[in-house]
């Protein structure tokens, strides 16, 4: 059976890592703490260049927090689509909601028209919607190729029994793609128990900074404090012994 492994990767460099990995296809975000943002201009570019063997898609968010959008937040992720397929981006993904939480078909219809020619993952707004198999149908009939969803729980773990439910009602009609929190440690489980054909993941290691010197005194996020000589990246071999598993199935 053949499975797909998408790696949500937070930088170009995650990107390279990702690729020597085996990754069949990342998602380019920034802003991860945050949920996932759209990268800049210069992020996707090079994150196209380094993916030679590995497909790309670009998360289109201009911000943190809800999936309702304002006209000028709808002219930005227009905007941000346009660049994405500047670059050679193989795909996009976003999700919008109205204020009562229900699929804003108007908003989706507007940005799916923007994408034409892209693949579309509806991505986890699908997760604080109503109704989701309602919602399922009015994504379908969107056009978008998937639906990234952890099945409206904490993690795609937790959210199984949902997400098997959405993988039998889609049927051949759209992809249920399992994400947030799905690890060599579980993957397996999921996949034998939803039925779902491609995977979600960060599989990140955190890596210490090549900083040698250090000033503890500052924050660069204020009162805010992260650890800012250290990163988190994709790693490899991860995403190998991921791909393994799913590959022993």
């Amino acid at each position: 059976m053949k499975y797909l492994i998408e790696n949500c990767a937070n930088s170009a460099e995650s990107c390279a890592m990702a690729q020597k990995g085996g990754a069949d296809r990342v998602e380019l975000c920034a802003g991860i703490p945050e949920g996932g943002t759209t990268p800049s201009y210069g992020e996707m570019k090079k994150a196209r260049e380094i993916l030679t063997t590995t497909r790309l898609n670009v998360i289109i968010r201009p911000r943190g927090g809800d999936f309702l959008y304002t006209d000028n937040e709808l002219d930005i992720m227009e905007t941000d689509i346009e660049t994405a397929k500047s670059i050679g981006a193989d795909g996009v993904v976003f999700g919008c909601l109205t204020a009562e939480g229900y699929i804003d078909k108007k908003a989706m219809q507007r940005l799916m028209k923007a994408a034409d020619g892209l693949s579309v993952t509806f991505h986890r707004a699908f997760d604080v919607c109503r109704e989701p198999l309602q919602a399922l149908e009015d994504i379908i009939a969107l056009g978008c190729d998937r639906i990234l969803t952890s099945g409206q729980c904490g993690t795609a773990f937790e959210g199984m029994d949902m997400i098997k439910e959405l993988v039998g009602k889609a049927g051949d009609r759209i992809i249920i793609m399992p994400g947030c929190g799905v690890n060599e440690s579980n993957i397996r489980q999921i996949a034998l128990h939803t039925g779902a054909k491609e995977f979600h993941m960060s599989a990140r290691s955190t890596i210490k900074s090549g900083m040698t010197y250090h000033n503890e005194r500052v924050s660069m996020g204020g009162t805010v404090h992260i650890a800012e000589y250290e990163r988190d990246l994709t790693d490899p071999e991860k995403i190998a012994r991921i791909k393994s598993i799913l590959h022993s199935l």
